[in-house]
């Protein structure tokens, strides 16, 4: 029963009722947002498992298949650009509808698995199977991806940044750049430092847009891009090794140059502020 306090004038809830809400079971209390958010922690978790069953344990049994190995590699991968869809669409859903308090705690907590451990894990696998690897040296890489992004995902909750930018490349960009790196398949070496130096953008304070209205479009139009090149390569289609490197390099190129806009803008709005500013003080 709801209860009006005479000098208030304001509804109130007795206490039995609320500790019914506390009572709640999980699956009501859970918005489409968060459902949204544990399928990228989800997809985060079978990236793993693929990277883990279709090319660690063959590679530690001597397997000489290597169609197994690219297929698993594909499907790890998409999961994670799978999750990047997630991860996206939460946001938009959120804003539309609503989040549970739950919801900003979920995020992290699944973009950790999904854009932290991941690719992380990825790198470490990769350091293992590589012909020309160093097992220890690229357990070291991956662990300064893991903790980059940690730290990152730390001080996006702490920081109140300007609407519209992100501090740092975003995690899921970040988990993106690092497995197109090791795509690539450049010399060992090559790839550890491009790695690290993506692990660098991701806590540095270089500024990156957020990905809304056209941009979130074109974002998950290239994410659907990757998807298909990924396919292409798995399968063996004609020319997929081409059209994969291409889209890798191009993920290397987008990551460099995506921060120049944000750069050329706050350039832009300097100096139009201090043109304001002489044109006031003219008589």
């Amino acid at each position: 029963m709801t209860v009006t306090d005479p000098e208030t004038q304001a509804a109130w809830v007795p206490e039995a009722e609320a500790d019914d809400a506390e009572d709640m079971p999980l699956s009501m209390r859970l918005s489409i947002a968060d459902t949204l958010t544990l399928g990228n922690a989800t997809c985060g978790f079978m990236a793993v498992y693929f990277t883990t069953t279709g090319i660690l344990i063959p590679h530690l049994q001597g397997s000489q298949e290597s169609g197994m190995a690219r297929n698993s590699a594909a499907t790890a991968v998409i999961l994670m650009l799978l999750a990047a869809i997630f991860d996206l669409c939460d946001g938009l859903v959120a804003r539309k509808l609503r989040s549970s308090p739950m919801g900003a705690e979920l995020d992290n907590l699944s973009d950790l698995i999904s854009f932290g451990l991941a690719p992380a894990y990825f790198v470490l696998v990769y350091g293992m199977v590589a012909d020309d690897a160093q097992q220890r040296v690229a357990a070291l890489a991956a662990i300064v991806v893991l903790l980059a992004v940690v730290l990152r995902l730390a001080r996006f909750s702490c920081v109140t940044l300007k609407d519209g930018m992100f501090q740092g490349m975003p995690s899921p960009f970040g988990a993106l750049t690092v497995v197109s790196i090791v795509l690539l398949e450049l010399p060992f070496i090559p790839t550890l430092i491009a790695v690290i130096g993506v692990a660098w953008l991701m806590v540095s304070r270089v500024e990156y847009p957020k990905p809304r209205g056209i941009l979130a479009v074109a974002m998950l139009s290239w994410i659907v891009g990757a998807m298909g090149l990924l396919a292409a390569w798995a399968f063996d289609a004609p020319g997929g090794q081409l059209l994969l490197q291409t889209g890798c390099a191009l993920q290397l190129v987008l990551g460099a140059v995506i921060p120049l806009f944000a750069t050329a803008r706050r350039v832009n709005t300097f100096r139009g502020n201090r043109r304001e500013a002489r044109a006031a003080q003219l008589p």
